[in-house]
């Protein structure tokens, strides 16, 4: 186990390491939040959900609102 300077060392370039990894992932994971949100395109007109594609908004509708009537564009899907 380390001591004295040696401990100082190790637990300040441990600090910055940490520092550094953090502020990498904190970046990435941003972008990876604004293009996901980009992706989802396609809204609920009942519940406001939000889905990437038309298939999985169809799923969505046919599950979550099986009285209500399916919206036109979906009809084909």
């Amino acid at each position: 186990m380390a001591r004295g300077q040696q401990k100082i060392q190790s637990q300040a370039k441990a600090a910055e390491k940490a520092a550094k990894v953090k502020k990498q992932q904190g970046h990435s994971a941003n972008e990876q939040k604004k293009a996901a949100q980009k992706a989802l395109v396609h809204v609920c007109i009942v519940c406001k959900a939000q889905m990437p594609d038309p298939k999985t908004y169809k799923q969505h509708f046919e599950n979550k609102h099986p009285k209500n009537d399916l919206p036109e564009d979906l009809k084909n899907i």
